[in-house]
């Protein structure tokens, strides 16, 4: 999935159905708290400070896209909540989990790490869309091509990739690992080229 040659594409771009100003509800994974994935972070952000054309993601902001609901002016807030209280009953079943994060590999809109192993997230987002799917007739986003990762970097502008590769060959860092005892539901935004969010609901693992 990684390459260290071809270029960069703005990852900003709006995509369908966004525009300054909306919000939208999905299920994420977040790392507050979590010291180890911090350092790994750190570290990356170091090497990739001077590399032109990047916006680095901050320790509060990384996160691992699990599922999207739908924007806030398109789904209601019963909804929002019954959907919470369905996931509730099923994410008791799973039990919690830790995912390893190593090197990063630069892919044309991110550098982003592929979180493992991909069972424990693979499970969380079965369960998730199966909560969703008790509430609504459809189920949004394909429920196939699931990819676990956690961005460090969006590309804001097109280039080369061959300054980034350079950059992160330069990190000797250990693996990072992260314990994940609960998922978020969150209302998201994305106003300031970067993803930010305030949270709607904390569902703790079995």
């Amino acid at each position: 999935m990684g390459t260290d040659h071809g270029d960069m594409a703005n990852h900003w771009w709006w995509r369908p159905g966004w525009k300054p100003g909306r919000k939208f509800y999905t299920w994420h994974l977040t790392f507050q708290g979590a010291a180890d994935v911090h350092r790994l972070a750190a570290a990356y952000r170091r090497c990739l400070a001077d590399v032109t054309g990047l916006d680095l993601v901050p320790d509060q902001w990384l996160h691992l896209t699990m599922q999207g609901l739908g924007f806030t002016d398109e789904v209601s807030e019963e909804d929002a909540l019954a959907i919470v209280d369905a996931a509730t009953v099923r994410l008791a079943h799973i039990p919690a989990f830790d995912l390893t994060l190593s090197r990063p590999q630069i892919t044309p809109e991110a550098i982003r790490w592929d979180a493992e192993p991909r069972q424990g997230p693979a499970a969380v987002r079965s369960a998730v869309r199966a909560a969703i799917g008790a509430v609504w007739e459809d189920v949004p986003e394909n429920a196939d091509g699931f990819t676990p990762h956690v961005s460090i970097a969006y590309s804001n502008d097109v280039g080369p990739a061959a300054p980034i590769a350079e950059a992160l060959a330069s990190v000797n860092e250990p693996t990072a690992t992260a314990r994940i005892e609960q998922v978020e539901l969150i209302v998201l935004n994305r106003d300031r080229r970067m993803y930010e969010w305030e949270p709607f609901a904390h569902v703790p693992l079995g």
